[in-house]
């Protein structure tokens, strides 16, 4: 074979070439669907402009009516496209009806609605409306009776309707507009008109103004202001909003820039609200909070998600100043608020309404009460159990003094704590007399009626610092004091929860000096006081071994457990008690000589009367049953028999100041041999609700208190 025969066999038996290949199948597929979508993209939005959408009438109505179970109409023109690339939505005569518990009506009705819809936003389900024109439209925003639907939440779902936010919109022109806002459980009722005029200032298109009326809890209020709309040519973008409301003896004014004409979220405003009473304000909410005299507030307000934030608050309520902020949280199930309060100086007066005293009260001075012919003294304000129901709340509050003429008080803190009607004051501190008040107080309303558990402690305190305002001078008394008082007890205000309490008080007396004085009239020892009268010796100290002032209480009346002071040459002992109920004082004070004495009066002096008027009674039975035996041996001896009947050996049992320092009841005292006291513990009661005691009443509450020890 020859060379040529070797290569076209060669080059017949070699595989045929491939084609070159250009594009690849797969990849042409891709380009070919991408390409059809956005043939068939630019085709729908063609034929969406060129008809104006028209044609989808029909189909958005029964949509509409199907996502959100209303019947949905539109009677005129309809219009829905891509104008060029945000939707426009054109409808005359549109209607959207109310869920049938709402009544009768349209939730949403006008004559013509033209808005431009951002495009993303539908996607992202969180709707802004760069443009809407609103001719005659009416809006209707209700709540049911129980506070668990409303009319502006389509989803039949859910539990509980969610709270109203205005959609976002950049701007906006709108004309013969009313908007209707209904909750029965909060007590409102409001209605806005709303209507835009056309500026001819050169920062501004136009001004959307509205006004309206309403009323809240039965007061009525008013409202109107306004929204400039920035012109295009203007940078920032932002809306200026002027509100002006007044009603619940309040006047409010809110002024600042929006980020658009509804968008509340980050808004830069500015609120100045006044007026008699700021509980006015949140009673409208139904939020219980102590009232005030006439006040005013300025702050800084914005939104951040679903809380209203005030800060830099600064203003004065009566006389008394409060600064700090404050934030109002749309949660669920209650409305929670917090709290961040100081305030430089408060006025007595003012501080009075928080323990249950009307302003009118504190600053005329009248915290006394006539009740079935008796002064009362203790605060029957009811607490307001319903208004809790609706909020929790978080607050600390600082107070640097307290103007009081007679009440040493500075450096309150104050923590709050609301939780589902369970109030905790902890913790409730201030500083009295360069001594310090540390309290925990409990209010349950959970409960029915409310339970109040007070657990109050007094650090040691000088005394002449304390008691300086009642008369006492610091000279010369160099003794000090501390008391804690724990009670427990059921009522709606401060008074029935006392009259129902019970538990312990105790004011202790550690060693110390008090004024000679005292100590003697307390004796009735006339010779030694006389004596040292005339030698100008009335604040020669005389030292205090120690001391207890003690009662047990049960159902609101308290018995000496016990009253014992023992000093450098006495005893002094005390019996009695009084009472939460009625309020009335019937005590008794006896104070035995350790050293022998002459003229001394060896008898009881008596405190008497009520918490508000209490009066003292030294010329006791006691003191004329001595005079009456003075005289007695004077007639028939001589006179200078008569000062047998006024002379104390000075047998007093000296103290173990052991259990009284330790706050024991009369059961665990001891004299200083160690033996049971058997000169304390016998306690009296005080009188009864109408301020009378029998016999009977007398002996039968004795036997009571006697039980007790």
């Amino acid at each position: 074979m020859t060379d040529r025969d070797e290569s076209i066999t060669t080059a017949q038996s070699a595989p045929p070439a491939k084609p070159a290949r250009t594009l690849g199948t797969p990849l042409a597929s891709v380009i070919a669907v991408v390409t059809t979508i956005l043939g068939l993209l630019v085709l729908g939005w063609t034929v969406l402009f060129v008809t104006k959408g028209r044609f989808l009438k029909h189909s958005f109505e029964k949509i509409a009516a199907g996502q959100t179970h209303r019947q949905v109409k539109v009677a005129g023109d309809f219009q829905l496209y891509f104008a060029p690339f945000n939707v426009k939505f054109l409808a005359e005569g549109l209607t959207i009806s109310n869920p049938e518990w709402a009544g009768r009506g349209n939730f949403f009705s006008a004559r013509k609605i033209d808005t431009r819809i951002s495009t993303w936003s539908l996607f992202t389900h969180k709707y802004r409306f760069n443009w809407v024109g609103l001719d005659d439209g009416h809006v209707d925003l209700q709540w049911d009776k129980a506070h668990q639907r409303n009319t502006w939440t389509f989803n039949e779902k859910k539990e509980k309707g969610d709270p109203f936010e205005l959609p976002a919109i950049r701007r906006a022109l709108i004309q013969g507009t009313l908007v209707r806002y209904l909750d029965p459980r909060m007590q409102i009722e409001a209605g806005i008109r709303v209507h835009t005029v056309e500026a001819t200032e050169t920062k501004v298109d136009s001004a959307i103004r509205f006004d309206g009326n309403g009323t809240a809890r039965g007061t009525r209020f008013t409202l109107n202001g306004a929204l400039l709309s920035p012109n295009a040519t203007v940078s920032g973008g932002s809306n200026k909003l002027q509100l002006h409301v007044e009603g619940v003896r309040t006047a409010i004014d809110v002024s600042g820039t929006l980020p658009g004409a509804t968008e509340i979220e980050g808004a830069d405003l500015h609120v100045d609200a006044r007026g008699r009473n700021l509980a006015d304000i949140f009673a409208v909410f139904g939020i219980a909070v102590p009232d005030t005299r006439n006040y005013r507030l300025r702050s800084a307000l914005t939104k951040a998600g679903d809380e209203w934030r005030f800060t830099g608050m600064r203003g004065r309520f009566g006389d008394s100043d409060l600064s700090g902020k404050f934030t109002a949280a749309l949660k669920e199930p209650r409305l929670l608020l917090t709290a961040d309060l100081s305030t430089r100086v408060l006025d007595i007066i003012d501080a009075g309404p928080f323990i249950g005293y009307t302003p009118e009260q504190s600053a005329a001075g009248a915290v006394v009460v006539q009740t079935a012919g008796t002064p009362r003294i203790l605060p029957d304000a009811p607490l307001r159990v319903e208004a809790l129901k609706n909020f929790d709340a978080k607050v600390n509050w600082t107070v640097r003094t307290v103007r009081a003429e007679k009440l040493p008080i500075s450096n309150i803190t104050l923590g709050l704590d609301l939780d589902n009607r369970l109030l905790k004051l902890s913790p409730l501190n201030f500083s009295l007399a360069r001594g310090t008040v540390n309290s925990d107080i409990t209010i349950n309303a959970r409960r029915s009626p409310v339970f109040t558990d007070y657990d109050i402690r007094l650090s040691p305190t000088p005394m002449g610092v304390l008691l300086a305002g009642f008369g006492v001078e610091e000279s010369g008394t160099t003794g000090t004091l501390k008391a804690r008082v724990q009670l427990t007890g059921t009522g709606n205000s401060v008074h029935d929860s006392l009259a129902n309490s019970n538990g312990r008080i105790a004011v202790i007396l550690p060693k110390g000096s008090f004024w000679t004085r005292n100590i003697q009239l307390a004796e009735l020892d006339i010779g030694t006081f006389v004596q040292k009268m005339f030698e100008k010796k009335l604040k020669e100290p005389v030292q205090i071994n120690c001391g207890l002032i003690g009662f047990s209480v049960r159902g609101g009346i308290a018995a000496a457990d016990p009253i014992l002071i023992d000093t450098e040459k006495s005893v002094m002992l005390g019996r009695g008690g009084f009472s939460f109920k009625n309020e009335t004082l019937d005590l008794a004070f006896r104070a035995d000589s350790k050293k022998f004495s002459l003229f001394a009066g060896q008898s009881p002096v008596g405190i008497g009367g009520y918490f508000a008027r209490p009066n003292f009674n030294v010329v006791s039975p006691e003191l004329l049953g001595r005079a009456g035996a003075g005289l007695g041996l004077a007639l028939v001896a001589s006179p200078l028999a008569a000062v047998i009947a006024f002379v104390d050996v000075g047998d007093a049992k000296a103290a173990d100041c052991g259990p009284v320092l330790a706050g024991a009841s009369a059961r665990g005292q001891r004299t200083d041999k160690g033996k049971p006291r058997d000169d304390v513990g016998k306690g009296t009661t005080a009188k009864s609700e109408d301020g009378k005691r029998s016999k009977g009443d007398r002996q039968k509450q004795r036997k009571k208190f006697l039980g007790i020890f």
